[in-house]
């Protein structure tokens, strides 16, 4: 019993430890080529003003997957990557909006409150390879088109910028 307990114990102190592992130190900056800048209202910096995000880095994160359609692709395919809303919370951003511009000129503006409302990620990998820029890559903001049929309006499909390469948070 005393072993069961002992273990019990140690086993709720470990959970903690596990999620703090799990993210880039706040001091990191990125070793590898930088694939995602972020600016404006945020706490955490490490290059001037901004935060530089290595793929490294994100893949420290917390990592999520969503399987869906989108309707931009011809098959249900299986995405992984970060929660944008952990990648807010990482730079201290609880509210307020985003502009995302990808590689390709285009941006959209888009409430954090779709982060909490769906569970939207940063797409780093498609059926686990990183995602070529020529097939929306290297970042993508994706939602769970497959769970929600709201997420299917145009409204929301212009939200779901890829080939992103900036985040300036306003």
């Amino acid at each position: 019993m005393k072993a069961f307990l002992l273990g019990a114990i140690m086993l709720a102190f470990s959970i903690p430890l596990v999620g703090l592992a799990s993210t880039p130190a706040k001091d990191h900056s990125p070793t590898g080529p930088v694939i995602l800048k972020v600016e404006g209202d945020i706490d955490y910096k490490n290059v001037g003003d901004e935060a530089h995000f290595d793929r490294q880095m994100l893949e420290q994160l917390p990592q999520h997957d969503v399987v869906t359609t989108t309707p931009w692709t011809d098959s249900r395919n299986h995405y992984e990557g970060p929660r944008m809303r952990d990648l807010l919370a990482y730079l201290g951003v609880e509210d307020g909006s985003v502009n995302v511009l990808a590689l390709n000129g285009y941006e959209a503006d888009i409430p954090v409150s779709d982060f909490y409302d769906y569970d939207v990620i940063l797409a780093l990998k498609r059926d686990g390879e990183a995602i070529p820029v020529r097939e929306y890559g290297p970042l993508w903001v994706l939602y769970p088109f497959d769970q929600d049929d709201t997420l299917l309006s145009e409204k929301m499909r212009f939200r779901a910028v890829w080939q992103v390469m900036l985040i300036n948070v306003l």
